[in-house]
């Protein structure tokens, strides 16, 4: 049954949603609804640094209500499919939304069961997750209990949020461990199925040097595969030439899940028909490349940038400019150029900021610093800075 029908119709609640939306309102478009079913907003970028003893999990959580654009109509509850040839939307409860033009952005989904035994283990002897607002206190739980010993540090194959999550973490547990004169005596292992373990060759030469610091031990194109918890021992897999198989002790364990598309969107017509399953769009102008009056961002659709908060802050006003543009019969000319930016916390007090394009080119914001190596202004930037940005300023369409 339809429910109600709607101008412009968001699916997701998230950093994306909520910004594309306060946008649109601003331009004047006035009938702007969003579907989405949680009563919770979260700020994930500060996970890390909650992991990590930096922040506490409260700062990061505000209420749904409070960040929902005045004007716009919150439908709580969660789409499941998607008919973009009949412009409706299907809800979890059976209710029927059409549209004239659909945003899909409801983020990104945690596979964590696609890594062998990872879900049995989560929250226990030592295993957690920064990619969960309630496993991240965890986290910080078992590095501060942690005196010696062997700790492993993984990052799964294939695209995720903020990929430089699996990485923070093992330099802030690393300098922690240090400042406690305990470094020493743990075994510290960072596994990632990269080359390098970053993309951008000059800021790959500094991490070098902060993981050679350290004393942590990186295995390049490998992957952890299975997690056995009652042994305390992961599988690490080669992913590619000059990968490592092995086995590795670990006393703690911080897990990246694998990621992909939700599964709803997989099996909907506007996937891309790979195995991630992305929103198939045009990766400058955001628009569906079979559905025009379809657009995506953030971290369900297909470009192949950095899936960021930062790419979000750039992609949306591409997103409604090209909307207003499609709804008035004009070109589509607004082009998202593939900016995303990586914040990489090297310590407890310094931070690299890692900004690039689709070209990988260096793209800073903030002149005067070195872009490839970490400062200690980039440490308050995260600390502070951006998380008032994005509450006061991107939710509010401002940024």
């Amino acid at each position: 049954m339809i429910t109600n029908k709607h101008k412009v119709l968001i699916i997701g609640g998230g950093t994306a949603g909520i910004t594309v939306a306060a946008r649109l309102l601003r331009k004047g478009y006035s009938d702007v609804a969003i579907i989405e079913p949680s009563e919770t907003h979260y700020y994930q970028p500060l996970w890390t640094l909650v992991g990590g003893g930096q922040a506490k999990a409260s700062i990061t959580a505000r209420s749904e209500a409070s960040v929902m654009p005045k004007g716009a109509t919150w439908i709580k509850n969660a789409a499941s499919s998607v008919d973009p040839e009949n412009r409706a939307v299907t809800c979890a409860d059976g209710a029927v939304y059409e549209y004239d033009v659909l945003v899909v952005c409801p983020g990104i989904q945690l596979d964590w069961s696609h890594t062998e035994g990872l879900t049995e283990a989560l929250g226990r002897n030592g295993v957690s997750s920064n990619y969960r607002f309630d496993l991240a206190p965890r986290t910080w739980d078992f590095i501060r209990n942690t005196r010696s010993g062997t700790a492993v540090f993984m990052m799964p194959s294939g695209p995720i949020k903020c990929a430089g999550a699996p990485q923070k973490i093992a330099y802030l547990a690393s300098d922690y461990w240090r400042k406690q004169g305990v470094l020493k005596d743990i075994d510290v292992h960072l596994v990632v199925p990269t080359p390098r373990i970053f993309g951008i060759p000059a800021i790959a030469d500094n991490l070098d040097k902060v993981i050679a610091d350290y004393g942590i031990n990186l295995h390049t194109n490998s992957e952890v595969t299975t997690v056995d918890a009652e042994a305390h021992k992961v599988a690490v897999s080669s992913v590619a030439e000059g990968g490592t198989d092995t086995t590795l002790p670990y006393d703690v364990l911080h897990a990246a899940p694998r990621q992909s598309a939700p599964d709803w969107i997989k099996s909907s017509p506007l996937a891309t028909g790979d195995a991630n399953g992305y929103v198939d769009v045009d990766k400058h102008t955001l628009q569906h490349v079979r559905y025009p009056n379809v657009f995506a961002l953030g971290d369900a659709g297909s470009t192949p940038n950095s899936k960021t908060g930062a790419a979000i802050r750039k992609q949306a006003p591409v997103v409604v400019e090209n909307i207003d543009a499609f709804l008035t019969g004009r070109p589509l000319q607004a082009e998202y150029d593939g900016y995303s930016s990586c914040p990489i916390v090297t310590s407890s007090h310094a931070m690299l900021l890692a900004e690039f394009d689709y070209s990988l080119k260096m793209t800073p914001s903030l002149p005067g610093l070195d872009p490839a190596k970490p400062h200690r202004a980039y440490w308050y930037l995260k600390k502070y800075g951006l998380p008032f940005m994005y509450w006061n300023l991107m939710l509010k369409g401002l940024a």
